[in-house]
């Protein structure tokens, strides 16, 4: 069940990732707290709220780091590509696409000799 917040801490987190661009000191501005309300206090009362609305950026922004990556096959020789790959996939892997990798490993049974051990105690 999710909790009730208040007018200004609704707004606080529509505007966050949108006007504010995710500066919290902008972000309590436009929702309507005053000047001297700290910006810490409206953080630790909605953390949670704040970090599910990071997650949802991240899955919103997905899609552009997919196209920037594909994008990069049609023009490897773009300025900056290494950069804009690299802030690609490590937005990816946070927004939870990470990469795999798969192991095939196959036995037909049997047994597998090793040779014998050269040691010095021989």
């Amino acid at each position: 069940m999710a909790r009730q917040l208040t007018e200004n801490q609704q707004k606080f987190l529509e505007v966050l990732f949108d006007e504010a661009g995710g500066d919290v000191v902008l972000a309590k501005k436009l929702s309507g707290y005053s000047d001297k309300t700290p910006t810490r206090l409206i953080v630790e009362a909605l953390k949670d709220e704040i970090a599910e609305a990071t997650r949802t950026h991240f899955a919103r922004s997905a899609p552009k780091a997919v196209m920037a990556l594909v994008g990069a096959l049609s023009d490897p020789t773009e300025l900056g590509i290494r950069d804009k790959m690299t802030a690609a996939k490590d937005l990816l892997d946070r927004a939870g696409f990470i990469k795999t990798e798969k192991v095939n490993v196959e036995s037909s049974g049997g047994l597998f000799v090793l040779p014998a051990k050269e040691g010095k105690n021989e």
